[in-house]
């Protein structure tokens, strides 16, 4: 009987610190996602003030990529104890950022001497590279959210996953009507 306590006690504590490891990967991943958008909110400013130069009277652009930026990067999520709707709403205003800066560069096209600066070129693409980046970090951390949620789930972690407060943690959800294919017309 006490042996059959040690050994269940054992695997428990084995369970509890793979668990505690999922959990910190899940959090660190999540670190990476948010790094990445950071990046990408820090490209914004100098984006912004090279477009000012060359297109002024497109301020109304402007206006809207700053205010984006703002709204985007007042949202912080606690990796720790965040929700579906944290996720959603985090989601939400990065994808309105990333409208407002496809309505930046579909604006830039016509400003020929805008699209020759060198500035404005390395910037484009240093917002195209740190967009993968997103893509990579945000399929790490889904990746790692799905390794953990279903360690949770398994029996018997699933019976003391609960006692510790190892919860469900929510992934990104694809973006309303991204299932269908976008309409082309010539």
């Amino acid at each position: 009987m006490i042996v059959a306590v040690m050994a269940m006690a054992g695997l428990q504590s084995c369970n509890y610190n793979s668990l505690v490891e999922k959990q910190q990967d899940v959090e660190q991943k999540w670190a990476e996602v948010e790094n990445q958008y950071q990046r990408r909110s820090d490209l914004i400013p100098n984006l912004v003030a090279t477009v000012k130069g060359y297109a002024s009277h497109e301020s109304e652009t402007l206006e809207k990529v700053t205010q984006a930026r703002a709204k985007a990067t007042s949202i912080t999520i606690d990796p720790t104890n965040m929700t579906e709707e944290d996720i959603e709403r985090f989601q939400q205003t990065q994808g309105e950022l990333s409208s407002a800066l496809k309505s930046l560069l579909a604006v830039t096209e016509a400003y020929p001497d805008l699209k020759a600066n060198e500035n404005f070129r390395d910037l484009q693409v240093q917002l195209e590279g740190t967009e993968n980046r997103i893509t990579v970090a945000r399929q790490s951390y889904t990746t790692s959210v799905a390794d953990y949620n279903t360690a949770i789930k398994k029996f018997p972690t699933n019976i003391y996953a609960g006692w510790f407060g190892f919860d469900l943690k929510p992934q990104f959800k694809a973006a309303e009507g991204a299932a269908q294919a976008p309409k082309v017309e010539f």
